[in-house]
């Protein structure tokens, strides 16, 4: 038998890695494309293969040891709290929303969540959920003790809290009952436009310090800023700013540093970037230490984050996809650290969720919670070059963004003159250019559309406040035109039709008929391809050439020709190039909003 030796080397018979080697193999496939020459230093390789995020930040195409922050790995002073004696973490709260009207279906969705997986109630109230006077019978059968209760009443935060306190009081549950009232007056501001009061959040704050050991009663939310288009360097530069402001407005009632830090929660967003979620959660903690050590806070001060699946990338089409949305968002945000957890059902686009949509939110958390064991690790992410990296940027650009407001006189006179909505929307256009070329691509909307799709019917949810900032989504242009597709087929009993003029062998036309089919697809416009000769018999307008640069030499117009002779009133031709007859061209890196907005004008929808 062979004595197996006592160290083996793995990377033994490969040489080492240095970052000059990988630099010359890249240069040589961008030389390929022409993005790089023979002259091209090898310095400049990599930056030819960087890009900005959209909060500034660089992102490298590799990370080494040398591109890691000093320090240990992890953001301070920890990504989660730790049971004593080796019980391991914590995990996260699974806190579940509920904003139905009706009092009854909403108090059995409530007991159902907690049942079932749940660990917390997030409670909307009043014009966002049903009445505040209906609070002790929704909360009847809940043991406020076990089941901590987020409250939502916008501009009716005041009555819900006194509602709840005195149902806890009535109940004799003053040391138990755990959760948050929600008093975000900022939030109101954002929101809506009417800024709620910081007394009353204050008084709010000291009567739970004093009374109430397990209960908060601040948010400082800052899924208003995601929602209105902000990247993730707005939306916790802004979110830290309104900590700041309540930290302020607290102490000054009479709590004490340590006491004002523990009535205070913060919301954020993530996304399907998980990288950039990930980045999010673990800069908010090292912003917020930041915050407490010149605050003069005891050490170990830390944020306690409420992580909630993005609005924003939330579609109405292909809604299944949201599945996978929230997924990735839920593992960035376990992995980030988060402290409580909401996933949006993927229906919540379409209305009210029901029991099944519910279920499958739950169960995603549980899912990463149970069988992907997530939170038996302190910091997954950190020690990675990357991650370690990004955190680092976009803590730097987001205390850069909470200085500036800070400097504007704070998070209100920043609303109110409107210095930080021009941000956001100067962010959300950039956003909504790279959807529209795709650079962003929406699976089911922007890219793979099922024209033929049912979606699930839902109730209608209450409206969103209006009155403050914008509130955008990623899908809404490409929506919108399939919106406008539906109507005309409603109206007509046909969608509109783009012919697609398939030009020499099945292998010369396959690749661009393929992406002109996506493309046209997305905007709700039916395809249908075959030779220029059959443009006449397919009940189309408008054409589209589809076939390879050799063969558009050769054959592009003639065919365009031949399509205008039979009615065309339009061509386009998938690739680029300039050919006579040809009025545009469909390309990857086109702005397909635009391509779609004007084929449906020249095929007669409104």
């Amino acid at each position: 038998m062979t004595v197996p030796p006592e160290k083996i080397d793995l990377a033994a018979a490969f040489p080492p890695a240095e970052r000059d080697r990988w630099r010359e193999m890249v240069k040589r496939v961008l030389r390929k494309s022409g993005a790089a020459t023979d002259d091209t230093p090898l310095a400049e390789i990599e930056g030819l293969l960087t890009r900005e995020s959209y909060d500034g930040v660089p992102i490298a195409a590799l990370y080494t040891r040398e591109d890691a922050p000093p320090g240990r790995p992890g953001p301070a002073p920890g990504p989660r709290e730790v049971r004593p004696e080796g019980e391991g973490l914590a995990g996260w709260d699974v806190r579940q929303r509920h904003a139905d009207p009706d009092p009854a279906v909403t108090r059995e969705a409530i007991l159902a969540d907690l049942e079932n997986g749940a660990t917390s109630v997030w409670l909307a109230l009043g014009a966002a959920g049903p009445p505040v006077a209906a609070l002790p019978e929704l909360l009847r059968d809940v043991l406020l003790g076990l089941a901590p209760v987020v409250l939502e009443a916008g501009e009716e935060t005041g009555a819900a809290a006194e509602a709840f306190l005195t149902l806890v009081a009535g109940r004799g549950e003053e040391a138990a009952a755990a959760g948050n009232l929600g008093a975000d007056p900022l939030g109101l501001l954002a929101r809506t436009g009417t800024a709620g009061s910081l007394d009353e959040a204050a008084a709010l704050a000291v009567r739970c310090a004093r009374e109430f050991p397990r209960l908060r009663a601040v948010v400082a939310d800052g899924t208003p800023y995601h929602d209105a288009g902000g990247a993730d360097a707005d939306e916790l530069g802004a979110v830290v700013a309104a900590g700041t402001a309540y930290l302020r407005a607290l102490t000054a009632a009479g709590l004490s540093v340590e006491e004002a830090f523990g009535q205070i929660e913060f919301r954020v967003a993530v996304t399907a970037d998980q990288f950039s979620s990930i980045a999010k959660l673990r800069a908010l903690r090292r912003l917020w230490t930041r915050v407490a050590e010149v605050s003069g806070a005891p050490d170990g001060t830390a944020a306690r984050i409420h992580a909630v699946t993005s609005s924003a990338m939330m579609t109405r089409r292909d809604p299944w996809v949201n599945m996978l949305r929230t997924t990735v968002a839920t593992f960035a945000a376990g992995v980030g650290g988060a402290d409580a957890v909401t996933v949006q059902p993927f229906d919540a686009r379409l209305g009210l969720p029901d029991g099944f949509t519910r279920r499958i939110a739950r169960n995603t958390q549980t899912l990463l919670l149970e069988e992907s064991s997530l939170a038996r690790v302190a910091d997954p992410a950190g020690g990675s070059w990357y991650a370690e990296s990004l955190t680092e940027g976009l803590a730097r650009a987001a205390w850069e963004r909470f200085t500036e407001i800070e400097r504007a006189g704070g998070l209100a006179a920043a609303l109110e003159s409107g210095t930080l909505a021009g941000r956001l929307a100067a962010t959300w256009e950039r956003r909504r250019a790279d959807i529209a070329r795709r650079e962003a691509p929406l699976t089911g909307v922007s890219e793979f559309p099922n024209l033929a799709e049912t979606p699930p019917a839902r109730r209608p949810a209450p409206p969103r406040p209006g009155g403050g900032l914008p509130v955008v989504t990623y899908a809404q242009d490409f929506e919108a035109l399939r919106d406008r597709s539906d109507a005309h087929a409603e109206a007509t009993g046909a969608r509109p039709r783009i012919f697609l003029a398939a030009l020499g062998p099945v292998a010369a036309h396959t690749a661009r008929a393929s992406f002109a089919a996506n493309l046209f697809q997305a905007g709700g416009v039916e395809t249908v391809s075959g030779p220029p000769a059959e443009f006449g018999a397919s009940g189309a307008s408008v054409a589209c050439l589809c076939s390879s640069d050799r063969i558009y030499g050769e054959e592009a117009e003639d065919a365009a020709r031949a399509l205008r002779d039979a009615g065309a009133v339009k061509v386009w031709l998938a690739g680029r190039g300039t050919y006579t007859g040809v009025d545009a061209t469909v390309a990857a890196g086109c702005d397909a909003v635009a391509v779609l907005e004007t084929t449906l004008h020249d095929l007669g929808v409104k």
